[in-house]
């Protein structure tokens, strides 16, 4: 069973899409449910995790700095079929333990990210693992419409660029590696939610409304227009030496256009998508 102030984080974070407040206010959580390697029972813990591109994520069992690995880390080591929930999606994915190089490369890009990292490893003599957790199958929004979902999506990823803006405005003049990860990251995932839109969800209602085909063409020109943001911002990052100036630039020009094409889609198509219009 988790402790108490487990239990009232896992709450709070399924009664509001992954949105917590007190000290993890503002942190990129996921809730971790493993197999218990003695029980067999099903554990959930909420977990930090770092963005690593469209493949994975990363959580660091750094039990805050104690000289035993965290519960949840033996679980997975002895399954690792876990179950992620990140507040918009629930889905099964696989852990796999980051060794050598790869894990010291990782926890030194999270550590100078974030220094609290290094102040959990210099507590312990042990080594504080990094996990990376693949996702095997993408399940349907936790949302209980359709219109539901979409605002749900939508809202992860105005969270996510928030995160993304404050994160710049604290770094230093040359921006970090993992601050650079987390950008291209939520860029990518913005690109595939845009291509499903227009070939799933738009296409679909287009042959069933022909009257929304002018919302739906000026929404496929918002998407070109959001890419093309997208596509500079990623020019930016990627550059030798990434400016930060340059980046809030680019991330205040993707946010103003990502929000108010998202306001204009919620608008035109939640009543159409949960029948009400």
């Amino acid at each position: 069973m988790p402790n108490d102030f487990n239990q009232q984080i896992i709450d709070e974070f399924r009664a509001n899409a992954g949105r917590v407040g007190g000290p993890f206010e503002g942190a990129r959580l996921i809730l971790l449910t493993t197999t218990g390697a003695r029980t067999g029972a099903a554990h959930t813990t909420p977990v930090a995790y770092l963005p690593d591109g469209p493949e994975r994520i990363l959580v660091i069992a750094s039990a805050g700095g104690a000289d035993r690995h965290p519960h949840w880390y033996h679980n997975l080591v002895a399954d690792p079929q876990v179950t992620v929930e990140d507040g918009a999606f629930t889905y099964p994915a696989r852990a796999g333990v980051l060794t050598g190089a790869e894990r010291d490369r990782l926890f030194a890009r999270a550590a100078a990210a974030d220094p609290g990292w290094a102040g959990y490893q210099a507590k312990t003599s042990r080594v504080i693992p990094v996990v990376a957790l693949y996702p095997e199958a993408a399940g349907p929004p936790a949302a209980s419409s359709f219109g539901a979902a979409l605002k749900l999506i939508h809202d992860a990823f105005r969270r996510e660029l928030a995160l993304i803006r404050a994160e710049v405005d604290r770094s230093g003049p040359a921006l970090g590696a993992q601050l650079r990860v987390n950008c291209l990251t939520v860029c990518g995932n913005l690109h595939v939610h845009h291509v499903r839109e227009d070939e799933g969800m738009f296409a679909g209602l287009g042959a069933q409304r022909p009257d929304l085909a002018p919302v739906l063409d000026r929404l496929r020109e918002e998407h070109r227009r959001v890419a093309a943001l997208v596509g500079e911002l990623r020019q930016v990052l990627t550059a030798e030496s990434a400016d930060r100036d340059q980046v809030r630039e680019q991330v205040a020009r993707l946010v103003a256009e990502l929000e108010a094409h998202l306001a204009y889609e919620e608008e035109q198509l939640i009543p159409v998508l949960d029948g009400v219009g």
